[in-house]
């Protein structure tokens, strides 16, 4: 996924498109800083994808505060920007196929409780992947652990 990124920054740098390239530096930086942290060389795709979550998570914070504060230059700014991040995340799972996916760990861990949680939880993101909503799969699970009691 690195290598794509990068190949995409070259891209946009010969086709003169300044948000990308600017958005795609950033993430190349916020990648350099991960491996610089984790004393690595190369980063496995799901660090890649986490840090396009958070980051893509930063931009939803401050969407919503521009949009407060009445700054739809900016507002609008995030959101190309948080778009093009997008691009690069693997498409979401659907409510239904998330629900099923939890029944089914919840089977397989025998989780009867909230305690369990977090097993349920661990397994979820180890077999999803990253193409689901961790609040999302969180309300789930916490209603299914607390419906079975």
């Amino acid at each position: 996924m690195e290598n794509k990124i990068l190949e995409h920054l070259k891209r946009a740098l010969k086709g003169g498109e300044k948000t990308k390239v600017s958005v795609l530096r950033m993430l190349i930086s916020e990648m350099k800083n991960k491996k610089i942290a984790d004393k690595t060389k190369e980063l496995a795709d799901e660090s890649v994808i986490a840090i396009i979550k958070k980051t893509v998570r930063r931009h939803n914070e401050s969407i919503a505060k521009f949009a407060e504060g009445n700054r739809v230059d900016l507002v609008e700014k995030e959101t190309e920007e948080k778009g093009i991040l997008e691009e690069y995340l693997p498409k979401e799972m659907d409510l239904e196929e998330l629900k099923s996916i939890i029944l089914e760990i919840i089977k397989e861990t025998e989780a009867s409780s909230i305690k369990d949680m977090g097993a349920v939880m661990k397994a979820i993101a180890i077999r999803t992947k990253g193409a689901s909503d961790g609040k999302m799969a969180s309300e789930i699970v916490r209603k299914e652990l607390t419906k079975e009691n």
